[in-house]
């Protein structure tokens, strides 16, 4: 009797000895058939029991946790463990288990190609979708500023280090045949002047119409109807404003003067008087090979003496079109300018970029750097 017992103790035993066999041959199959194959680098041990998990979280990899949630800007630092990414992704609720992610990256083997970087991840993204993820650091949007007072050439050479796919040359035609037309700017007019300054988040794979686009979209925007009245009460078209928005940005260093640089040129106008600016005098001379720039300076008397349109030294009135690309500062300048009755100004002497202003030549003289 005790060795029948004895012999069904031993066949007990041997069944399931053959049934862990099985389930530790088997995980790793159906974990491969669910996940991809298994890392090389992985031991038996690791293969049954990181297929174990996987196989029991199959929802959480596969789905992502909340179809509605927003996207999260997720920094990952140089040199930081797989163990902090997955405990941090965690705790700032994207994914529910860092666990289960960390399991998944070193199944994969994908732990060892994670790059540090800038991701936008969100909660709507599956584990596995959020491991993929982590393996490109480059953004599929970019970050593209368009500096107050910059010309459309100025703009276009910020293109080439910007992350976005476009050539200068294409986006030069598309400022001055805009696919998307705004109804203030003239039949024949370029896009100069309403590409307006400031930080766009843009997909790579924009098109430089698509971009031109959304710069003026963006003018139009903030283009408000009080600085629309503001226009009017000056006697000035949208179109006209930021002609003179243009030059008051290129005038001026410190915003606080803006308006009332503006109010100097709107006091000229109103005597007959020349605006005599030299940034429509740059304007018109173009590239400054020598010294590298769009806004040669400083100009001499025979720079102030060529024959543009757009040289205000020479003909009355405001250019033909904008100089530059003002920002909303400049443009409520033009809309509510100071009231004073200075017709000129000069920058000071000590570095500060803010400007003397004088209602007399001779006050003006005198403001002279010594």
């Amino acid at each position: 009797m005790q060795r029948k017992t004895c012999l069904s103790a031993s066949i007990a035993v041997a069944i399931f000895i053959l049934f862990l066999l099985i389930l530790g041959t088997s995980i790793p199959v159906l974990a491969e058939q669910s996940f991809g194959p298994g890392s090389r680098y992985l031991s038996t041990w690791q293969r049954f029991s990181y297929g174990l998990v996987l196989l029991w979280n199959a929802e959480e990899l596969n789905n992502g946790d909340d179809p509605f949630a927003p996207d999260h800007v997720f920094v990952i630092d140089q040199g930081e463990s797989v163990s902090s990414v997955s405990v941090r992704l965690e705790n700032t609720g994207i994914i529910r288990s860092g666990r289960v992610l960390q399991i998944y990256l070193l199944w994969t083997g994908l732990d060892t190609s994670i790059q540090a970087g800038l991701y936008k991840i969100s909660a709507r993204m599956s584990v596995s979708d959020v491991a993929y993820a982590l393996q490109d650091a480059t953004p599929s949007e970019v970050r593209f500023n368009v500096l107050a007072g910059w010309r459309m050439e100025e703009i276009a050479a910020a293109l080439p280090t910007s992350g976005l796919q476009i050539m200068p040359g294409t986006f030069y035609s598309s400022v001055l045949n805009p696919v998307f037309r705004l109804g203030y700017i003239p039949n024949g007019a370029s896009a100069e002047g309403f590409l307006l300054p400031g930080s766009y988040e843009l997909p790579r794979e924009s098109t430089a119409d698509q971009l031109v686009a959304v710069l003026l979209q963006n003018f139009d925007l903030n283009l408000s109807e009080n600085l629309v009245q503001g226009f009017r009460n000056q006697g000035l078209d949208v179109f006209q404003a930021v002609v003179l928005a243009s030059i008051v940005e290129r005038e001026s260093i410190v915003d606080d003067e803006m308006a009332t640089i503006a109010s100097v040129f709107y006091n000229r106008l109103a005597i007959g008087m020349k605006l005599e600016s030299d940034p429509t005098v740059q304007f018109s001379l173009g590239y400054d090979e020598f010294g590298q720039t769009w806004w040669t300076n400083p100009l001499t008397y025979q720079d102030l003496q060529f024959n543009s349109a757009y040289n205000t030294y020479i003909y009355n009135g405001l250019p033909p079109a904008p100089i530059a690309n003002p920002g909303i500062v400049a443009l409520e300048a033009v809309a509510f300018p100071a009231s004073t009755i200075y017709i000129f100004f000069r920058a000071r002497c000590d570095g500060s970029g803010l400007h003397n202003f004088a209602v007399t030549f001779d006050e003006h003289l005198q403001n002279a750097c010594p």
